[in-house]
């Protein structure tokens, strides 16, 4: 292939389906992948042009499920220039001492080792595809450094994805690999619909949110696609101008 390739993780809605039909206007062949095949096939025909994407359907918390999407990329394509971390869950706002074991277990599931087991498996490919290398773009969060309260796995798991963009970032310099995170902050997507009609405040209060137009992130995530690979932005955060996180608290 002569387009560069995209893999897109959680494309089938919200953050994820933006930069995915994003990228593929932008010249990527774009790998849609999430758990459910059916609004990743939706994503696929929403793009003009039906050979800029292939949806496959994985489970990144699944290492069997993870290596099988890494087999058939490299089976296909022979290579991934672009690894957009993107899937993400939460569970319902719970104080710290009422979360079940299970529900932590499965957001940090999804958000942290996800996000490993696919840049593992990113890794290991674009270290040995010609011409070596590619960039691992990581969907972090406002909360990777500002939590909110009765988020404690989410807000875990998004500062643990910031070190496994340094971690990253450090370990892809031999092999001209470059990883960056994105930290946004209230896009007007599925998940961030209680903002509009309110949130939980630091001090407990209820209080409705400004929020901005999705399109916003994906511009900057084909920025941030786009750079040579020997320029990266490290950490690039997009917010809402009038949210209060500045100050938080």
């Amino acid at each position: 292939m002569t387009a560069k390739v995209a893999l897109v993780t959680g494309a089938g809605s919200g953050i994820g389906r933006a930069v995915a039909k994003k990228l593929a206007q932008n010249g990527y062949h774009v790998v849609l992948t999430g758990r459910r095949r059916g609004p990743l096939e939706d994503v696929a025909k929403e793009i003009e042009d039906s050979n800029a994407a292939t949806a496959l359907r994985a489970d990144v918390a699944d290492p069997a499920s993870v290596s099988t999407l890494f087999d058939e990329i490299a089976g296909r394509f022979g290579r991934l220039d672009v690894l957009f971390n993107n899937a993400g869950i939460s569970v319902p706002a719970t104080p710290l001492d009422e979360l079940r074991p299970e529900q932590w277990r499965s957001v940090i599931d999804t958000n942290l080792t996800g996000a490993f087991l696919c840049t593992q498996a990113a890794f290991k490919l674009m270290k040995s595809q010609t011409p070596r290398g590619g960039r691992i773009i990581n969907n972090g969060s406002i909360s990777a450094t500002t939590p909110r309260p009765h988020l404690i796995a989410y807000t875990a798991s998004k500062h643990a994805v910031t070190g496994l963009t340094k971690a990253t970032s450090l370990e892809g310099r031999q092999f001209d690999i470059a990883c960056g995170q994105i930290d946004i902050g209230n896009t007007a997507t599925e998940m961030a619909a209680a903002m509009t009609t309110g949130t939980l405040q630091a001090d407990l209060s209820m209080k409705v949110e400004p929020t901005f137009d999705v399109q916003h992130v994906a511009d900057a995530v084909l920025y941030m696609a786009n750079l040579p690979l020997e320029a990266n932005v490290l950490f690039m955060t997009v917010v809402a101008t009038k949210m209060p996180f500045v100050g938080r608290g």
